[in-house]
């Protein structure tokens, strides 16, 4: 077997893609690879204690809950071979069996069976169908549970829902951010021993030297380095954060087999897009756009073929991963981008390290781990305090005052009318105890608290919300391009509107005039500045 076609179970297209019970009469070298590749999650092992936990003469339901892609399909298809005996599967619930059927009239039929018996049900679907059958199905007991379950998130006694939701791709710990799944999949595809996909590669490096067989070879080497894995994963991580991508199980092995099988090599293939979500989303992360002095000065150098002696012994290393001579310099800055925290040859690629730099990532998970932990010690009041009143409230502050930049920092505009403005003094710091009594639920977001004149006040805040606060506090004016993140600071502006509008002084302010209004007990205004 070649390579390429023990690399294609990995992709979208191939019948493998989605599990299916196979005769193992019928089973073939592609399903050794395929078995190899399969990483048990916390969320398998969860579905195969509660199955386990199921007596066959009981009836319990059991629905394994996620959108397309997730694995739905490969855990339930690798519990009925153990536990078919105990349990009826039906594996996944957007088929129907009868083409005179549509998904939901099969599943009347397959609860009616199962309340027609003693045995337990494990259901594979989709969110998406059960939010269907709730509205539409005809079995009035299992639409009602499904509702509940899906306005509650609750289980009843004897129907137990299991969610891909509830067990994240990316987990943010003491260390950093992380994605078990990502990096066991990796390094189990590339592992130096006992690994069925390393040998097939080590008889192709042996015997076949096409270009397009040296190419994946080469991608292939560049895969199996530790820091090319931790770069891939960085940008999957960017792209949950900033883009909101999921990553599901199937979109991630056809984004590998891309990287590697892809037309050019690993690291232009990383940003090239094409017919994957990922991909699609990581494309906007490509280094090639990045500007600064030194990325400049090389390309231009590389383009004008001036000597470089450094870069001449890098190049020429780069054959021991089977890469030859790069056409464009933008390609050998992807390379040096995907090997950044590593050392190779004379790590000419490390220069550029510094213009790589992923600050903002840093800074969010930071600002994450203080909410997720905070304990409301000295250090992390601290801590926190300098987010709150120097990234938080300035951006505030600044984006609420922003047609009126010359007020006081306590003055916040309400409104402004031929030329008068209408001020609120506002005390606005971090509500602590909300803070200390709050989990976030998932690393894409979190959320902050503010006190406004004692009123606690929310906000969510995801990375992209960070970057435009700090921006916002450092003078940059919101344009129609961050509409879809300043949405979040505007509902947040119109809560403190409504505080600031409650309070008992206001100011109001034109040019070097300067009137105050006080409400005395509701029963009389003190003015003063006249």
């Amino acid at each position: 077997m070649r390579l390429k076609e023990a690399l294609s179970v990995l992709s979208k297209s191939s019948p493998y893609a989605v599990s299916t019970e196979r005769d193992n009469k019928n089973k073939s070298q592609l399903d050794a690879v395929k078995e190899y590749l399969y990483i048990k999650m916390p969320i398998a092992i969860d579905v195969e204690k509660k199955i386990s936990s199921f007596s066959s003469d009981k009836p319990e339901v059991l629905f394994l809950c996620g959108s397309s892609g997730d694995g739905k399909s490969e855990i339930l298809t690798d519990c009925k071979k153990r536990f078919s005996t105990r349990a009826h599967f039906h594996l996944d619930a957007t088929h129907s069996f009868d083409p005179r059927e549509n998904a939901i009239q099969t599943l009347d039929k397959v609860f009616e069976q199962f309340e027609s018996g003693t045995m337990p049900l494990i259901v594979g679907i989709n969110t998406g169908m059960l939010g269907n059958y709730a509205e539409e199905g005809a079995n009035e007991k299992f639409k009602h549970v499904i509702k509940n379950y899906l306005s509650k998130n609750t289980s009843t006694e004897n129907v137990t829902f299991i969610n891909f939701e509830d067990y994240p791709k990316f987990s943010i710990d003491k260390e950093g951010y992380t994605s078990e799944f990502a990096q066991k999949l990796l390094q189990k595809l590339t592992a130096k021993d006992d690994n069925i996909i390393r040998q097939i590669f080590d008889k192709e490096k042996s015997e076949q030297t096409s270009q397009a067989s040296k190419r994946l070879q080469a991608n292939y080497e560049l895969l199996s380095i530790p820091e090319v894995q931790k770069t891939i994963i960085e940008l999957l991580f960017k792209a949950r954060l900033m883009r909101d991508q999921f990553l599901t199980a199937r979109a991630l092995l056809d984004f590998i087999f891309m990287l590697l099988a892809g037309p050019g090599y690993l690291f232009d293939n990383l940003f090239s897009g094409g017919d994957n979500e990922l991909a699609n989303k990581i494309i906007e992360f490509d280094p090639a756009h990045l500007r600064t002095k030194k990325i400049d000065r090389f390309i231009l150098a590389n383009d004008l073929h001036l000597p470089d002696q450094e870069f001449t012994e890098f190049k020429e290393s780069l054959k021991s991963l089977g890469i030859e001579t790069l056409d464009s310099s933008l390609s050998y800055l992807r390379l040096f981008y995907i090997l950044k925290g590593g050392h190779f040859s004379n790590d000419y690629h490390v220069k550029f390290e510094q213009d790589f730099n992923e600050s903002l990532i840093e800074q969010y998970i930071n600002v994450y781990q203080l909410h997720r932990d905070f304990d409301n010690s000295t250090e992390h009041k601290r801590q926190i305090k300098d987010f709150y009143n120097n990234t938080l409230r300035t951006a505030i502050r600044k984006y609420n005052n922003r047609n009126a930049p010359n007020l006081d920092k306590s003055h916040y505009l309400i409104s402004e009318l031929n030329g008068f403005q209408l001020v609120s003094e506002l005390e606005i710091k971090a509500d602590l105890k909300s803070i200390s009594s709050f989990l976030p639920k998932s690393s894409a977001s979190f959320t902050a608290f503010i006190k406004v004149q004692e009123r606690s006040l929310a906000i969510p805040v995801n990375i992209n919300l960070l970057r435009l606060m700090k921006r916002i506090a450092d003078g940059y004016r919101p344009n129609k391009h961050d509409k879809n993140t300043v949405v979040l600071l505007d509902e947040l502006i119109d809560d403190i509107a409504q505080v600031a509008n409650q309070v008992s002084t206001l100011h109001i302010i034109k040019e070097n005039k300067h009137f105050t209004i006080k409400n005395i007990d509701d029963e009389e205004f003190e003015v003063s500045g006249l």
